[in-house]
């Protein structure tokens, strides 16, 4: 892959779109979000030779879920564009000003970050959201998704370049290019390796991904967060509220990130709780359960410990179980004795992507969200809000755990930094 070449053509483009104005951006993406529309079957069709081939390769059902595209989901990818195309353009927003005691006039201002990339896994909507947020912030931007939606970004790709170019002059076509996976990932290599070309790079996927981009980088990275993600049952909780919670967080879509994969319950409610979660759950989850709590379980009678087939399923955890992302139908299970020790326990094994607390008690509440060290904290709610839709972002370019510059549901800002402009009239130092 030369990725000069690509780089330098990228950021061309991007000279040319970081003079246009918002209404042209918003023209840009409208033709886009027609064209894909319009495209509907075609991408359809390319999708589904992915999923056969995932089939084939014996993808888990949870990965295929999240491979999948059809007439629903690709309504709903041109509804975030749409969102997105609604809001304000970041670019050129002014966050401070001020006059200094020697007359020079400063101004702080939003840009475009210049030329990013996105290395991702599955999910051929991350192509749309990541290149939509990427033009309308005035960004050119590699995308280098995974072998196994191949056929389903190429045609996305093909609906977006078509979409730029029907807009006439308010399109650069050029702004956006898509990465054909290599076996041997050195195409993933050129990128991290590109500095000078690239601004900066998105890892969203998998544990094993972001670790190797984080890792081997030489460019910056945003980084995006694996999702080990806790349910803490406090003492105070309604446990018919916390199982229903419990269940969306788990269930809904158990291979997205911001999937629960740990359930901590407090040791003076846990009789009244698991077997509430064991009827939510029903045997379509499997419980990683420690000591206490698959006794229990047992004592309960929530299941059957002598039968090949027992509802729910339920094993004893190893250490291994906990801190975990499963990314399935599998689910930890631990008591503890009170919320200092969640706290504690949550901070030392999650991946500081998204916690919540079932609680009644307004204190405990509090200090659940002050003292937990994750990027989105709940109460009383499931995690699978975290999500740059379900914010009001239109789309997202992923959820950074890290801390500096962007944390959270990343929407049209995380790919803007700021300068200064300063107007003076012959001051000298």
């Amino acid at each position: 892959m030369d990725i000069s070449s690509i780089c330098n053509s990228l950021h061309e483009a991007q000279q040319q779109l970081a003079l246009h104005t918002a209404i042209q951006k918003n023209h840009a993406l409208t033709c886009v979000a027609e064209a894909i529309a319009a495209h509907c079957d075609a991408i359809i069709a390319a999708n589904q030779q992915d999923l056969d081939a995932a089939r084939q390769r014996g993808m888990s059902e949870a990965l295929l879920e999240r491979l999948m595209l059809d007439k629903k989901r690709i309504d709903g990818i041109v509804q975030s564009m749409q969102i997105v195309i609604a809001q304000a353009d970041p670019v050129g927003e002014v966050t401070g000003g001020w006059d200094t005691p020697k007359g020079l006039s400063i101004k702080q201002v939003r840009v475009p970050l210049g030329v990013v990339a996105i290395i991702y896994e599955s999910r051929p909507n991350v192509t749309v959201d990541a290149f939509c947020l990427a033009y309308k912030s005035g960004n050119a931007i590699l995308l280098r998704g995974s072998s196994s939606a191949l056929h389903s970004n190429q045609a996305l790709l093909a609906a977006i370049t078509q979409g730029l170019q029907n807009a006439g002059a308010d399109g650069v076509a050029g702004a956006v290019s898509l990465c054909e996976p290599q076996a041997d990932h050195s195409d993933v290599d050129a990128i991290l390796s590109a500095t000078g070309h690239i601004d900066c790079v998105l890892p969203r996927g998998g544990a094993k991904l972001i670790q190797n981009v984080v890792q081997n980088a030489k460019i910056p990275v945003i980084e995006t967060g694996a999702g080990v993600c806790h349910l803490f049952v406090d003492e105070s909780a309604d446990v018919d509220a916390a199982a229903r919670i419990a269940e969306n967080a788990k269930i809904q879509r158990p291979g997205a990130c911001n999937a629960i994969e740990c359930i901590l319950v407090h040791k003076a409610v846990a009789k009244a709780f698991l077997p509430k979660l064991a009827a939510a759950f029903s045997g379509r989850v499997e419980l990683r359960c420690d000591n206490a709590s698959y006794q229990l379980l047992q004592e309960a009678g929530a299941f059957d410990a002598q039968s090949a087939c027992y509802v729910p399923r339920a094993t004893v955890a190893t250490e291994a179980d906990f801190g975990f992302e499963f990314l399935e139908l599998i689910c930890a299970v631990k008591l503890v004795d009170d919320i200092h020790e969640a706290i504690t326990y949550i901070n030392s094994h999650s991946t500081h992507h998204s916690e919540t607390i079932c609680t009644n008690d307004r204190a405990h509440a509090r200090a659940f969200q002050a003292r937990v060290d994750s990027a989105c904290v709940y109460v009383n709610a499931s995690t699978r809000f975290t999500d740059g839709g379900e914010f009001g972002f239109g789309a997202e370019l992923g959820i950074s755990t890290q801390k500096l510059h962007a944390r959270g549901p990343m929407g049209i800002k995380a790919l803007t930094t700021t300068k200064f402009l300063i107007d003076g009239d012959g001051q000298v130092r």
